[in-house]
């Protein structure tokens, strides 16, 4: 009988917490992979376009981007509707844009320059003109190698 003593109490037992570090770091590890970063939001529309070449870039950090469209939903009171410029988080006109690549080469290092990249990002709808007028400024400001991609008209 005395196998099934019924007088005492049985406890919970305690949870182990051991693999919970490796858990959560797996946890963080799989978000840090699959999340990218969005360093620039963007305030004009901009349809991606069809791939027709494909250029691998050795060092993401050394492009420049300037988006070119028309502004999105919640900035045309204050922007209007026509094709705007945006550098960075904020719009700009094309007598920006050489101040622009200028300060991005100024914040890179001495041996990166050469190896700067400007990719304009076009939308579909846009004049050609205010596209010029970015292009010239550009090679105003000595930036050799520009990318261009635009959204196919259909």
């Amino acid at each position: 009988m005395g196998k099934f003593n019924k007088t005492g109490k049985r406890e919970m037992p305690e949870l182990n917490t051991s693999s919970l570090p490796d858990l959560i770091f797996t946890i963080l590890f799989f978000f840090m992979i699959v999340t990218t970063l969005r360093e620039v939001t963007l305030k004009v529309q901009f349809r991606v376009p069809q791939a027709t070449e494909l250029e691998k870039l050795e060092k993401k950090s050394l492009v420049s981007f300037i988006y070119i469209g028309k502004p999105m939903k919640e900035y045309q009171k204050t922007m209007g509707t026509t094709d705007r410029i945006q550098l960075n988080d904020k719009f700009a006109e094309s007598s920006e844009v050489q101040d622009y690549i200028f300060q991005e080469r100024e914040n890179m290092k001495e041996e990166d320059k050469p190896f700067m990249t400007v990719s304009l990002k076009v939308d579909a709808n846009t004049k050609m003109g205010i596209v010029t007028e970015v292009k010239q400024a550009l090679r105003q400001a000595y930036a050799l190698k520009i990318n261009y991609s635009a959204t196919q008209r259909q």
